[in-house]
């Protein structure tokens, strides 16, 4: 009997949604009853006018992402607030975007990612010594602060290749985190022109404004002097736009802003996550900690270490199965297309979820437990290359994933060498804009005899 289209839709009406909803958990906990009815179905919710689908299926997330990825754009509410901030560079669409994650790739690849993993070691180092310095024994400190300075102390260097004072580099991610934020009214709304005011847009404005004052004169400045370093602002200042010209220093500004969206926040809050399950699953934090004596010794990381704790990225890629930051991603369908049988019109809304991918009991098995184990090479081999994709797939991919699971490595060894780390009570997540804990995390750090 032929496939009738739609006939494998599983659909959530939108009294089961507001009854989800009464349930507890926030949009989370409806999203995580959704993932446990449909089981990688397709599934539409109805929610009045607006009638998004939910991938979560690897075979389904190969047919959006690569095999038919040019139809599936983004083109919906979030990436055009999200443009307000990052402009229409590595966030966008077309020939900007290409043009921009072409000197993204090459400041991040090859010979370039070996000099900035040269700049990167000893930067943990002094973040790391500079947190033993500020935390007395037994102290609590906020974790999302905490690792947030320490990946910002990673990015002066790296981005800027150090052109500004450290306490200028935390006034902009201070800034450029508050306009972030301040773009959730207009996510949500997207339909009120810009001219109606709303929450959020003056403290956009003012945080813009920071972010501008600081980063314009920088740009200029760092052109006017020539570039030539490892850093990327170097590759951007080098770089070309879709018209083969220099890029204005107005783009350099947003793609140094888009970088510090996905660079800071979402490092530091994979790394709250990481603490979390470190401080659950002791046995696994015992065997992080004898990675880091047996590597470094005792002594300061040296980038040929960064190779050596395989054990440690194995944990950094479960963290970020369990805990995916980028919980949700939407794309638009620019043309009519039918995904296994299901009726796709154009214009609609389509939500990416490896939050729900990576609880698929087909392609994990207990996906509720946490096991560095399932990173082994034989695992990843004999794994659906879309089933784990915490930072995307396809032409969007992040371009920084490789710098990132090398930085939270080495930072999450350099902290196990030094300090005993404990996470009183429990963190349990909320679905923001970024996966984020419902409350503050508190670690109580130690320093090892």
């Amino acid at each position: 009997m032929p496939i009738r289209a739609d006939s494998r839709l599983h659909t959530v009406s939108w009294g089961r949604v507001l009854g989800g909803l009464r349930a507890g958990g926030g949009p989370l906990g409806l999203l995580e009853r959704i993932g446990a009815r449909s089981q990688g179905a397709l599934t539409r919710l109805d929610l009045g006018t607006f009638r998004p689908f939910l991938v979560t299926h690897p075979d389904h997330l190969r047919h959006v992402l690569r095999d038919h990825g040019e139809n599936y754009r983004r083109g919906t509410a979030m990436w055009k607030a999200l443009g307000r901030l990052t402009g229409l560079g590595i966030t966008g669409e077309g020939p900007q975007w290409r043009a921009s994650r072409e000197v993204w790739h090459r400041g991040l690849s090859g010979g370039a990612a070996h000099a900035l993993a040269d700049r990167m070691v000893p930067s943990v180092a002094d973040a790391v010594a500079d947190l033993a310095v500020r935390a007395a024994a037994g102290a609590r400190v906020d974790s999302v602060a905490e690792m947030t300075r320490i990946v910002l102390r990673i990015i002066n260097p790296v981005l800027f290749g150090s052109r500004i004072p450290q306490s200028q580099c935390d006034r902009l991610a201070a800034a450029v985190a508050v306009a972030f934020d301040s773009l959730l009214w207009r996510m949500a709304a997207p339909f009120v022109p810009l001219a109606v005011p709303m929450p959020g847009d003056r403290a956009f404005r003012r945080a813009t404004a920071t972010v501008n004052e600081i980063l314009l004169p920088l740009v200029r400045r760092a052109r006017r002097e020539g570039g030539g370093g490892p850093d990327l602002m170097s590759a951007l200042l080098d770089g070309r736009d879709a018209d083969g010209r220099p890029l204005a220093d107005e783009q350099v500004v947003q793609d140094v802003v888009a970088l510090f969206v996905a660079g800071s926040e979402s490092s530091a809050l994979t790394l709250t996550w990481a603490w979390v399950a470190l401080a659950g699953n002791p046995e696994v934090a015992a065997r992080v900690r004898r990675e880091a004596d047996e590597v470094l010794g005792g002594g300061a990381a040296r980038p040929e270490h960064l190779r050596a704790l395989v054990y440690t990225r194995q944990v950094v890629a479960e963290v970020c199965r369990l805990y995916a930051v980028a919980w949700a991603v939407p794309r638009t369908a620019a043309a009519g297309d039918v995904i296994d049988g299901v009726r796709i019109p154009p214009g609609a809304t389509l939500v990416i979820s490896p939050y729900l991918t990576h609880r698929l009991p087909a392609f994990w098995e207990r996906p509720l437990r946490f096991d560095p184990g399932r990173f082994t090479k034989d695992g990843v081999r004999g794994r659906h290359p879309l089933a784990y994709l915490p930072f995307g797939d396809g032409a969007h991919q992040c371009v920084g994933q490789s710098f990132f699971l090398q930085e939270a490595a080495l930072i999450i060894a350099t902290m196990a060498s030094r300090f005993d780390i404990a996470v009183p009570g429990r963190a349990e997540p909320r679905a923001a804009v970024a996966l984020r804990p419902r409350e503050r995390v508190d670690l109580v750090i130690t320093p090892r005899r």
